[in-house]
C-alpha cells in the first residue's frame, strides 16, 4: 500500500491540521515510511505468538480489600470549615 500526498491531506483535514506544502510532503514521506515498517511486521509468522493483552506483563498493583472499621462521623466531620451535627454545611447552589 502505498501513501500519496492526498491522502495524508485528507488525514490533515480531518484532523483538522492546517499544513504548508513543505509541511505535507515531509508529512507525506514521513507517514509513507512508517506504513512501509508495518507492512514489513505483516510478513512476519506470528502463529505460535499467543494473543495478548498488553505488550508487557502487567501486575495487580492494588492491596487485597479488607473488611474494616470506618471512620466515625466526629472523625470525619473534624476538619470540616463548617458543620452541624450529621454533615458538612455547604452554601447553596441553587437559590436558597
Amino acid at each position: 500500500m502505498s501513501l500519496t500526498r492526498q491522502d495524508v491531506a485528507k488525514v490533515a483535514t480531518l484532523a483538522r491540521l492546517n499544513l504548508t506544502e513543505d509541511e505535507l510532503d515531509m508529512m507525506t514521506g514521513q507517514l509513507a515510511q512508517v506504513v512501509e515498517y508495518f507492512e514489513l511486521l505483516g510478513e512476519l509468522d506470528t502463529s505460535e505468538v499467543e494473543p495478548m493483552a498488553h505488550a508487557v506483563e502487567r501486575t495487580d498493583v492494588f492491596r487485597d480489600d479488607r473488611v474494616a472499621r470506618s471512620l466515625g462521623r466526629d472523625a470525619a466531620l473534624a476538619n470540616a470549615p463548617k458543620r452541624d451535627d450529621e454533615c458538612y454545611r455547604v452554601p447553596a447552589v441553587l437559590g436558597d
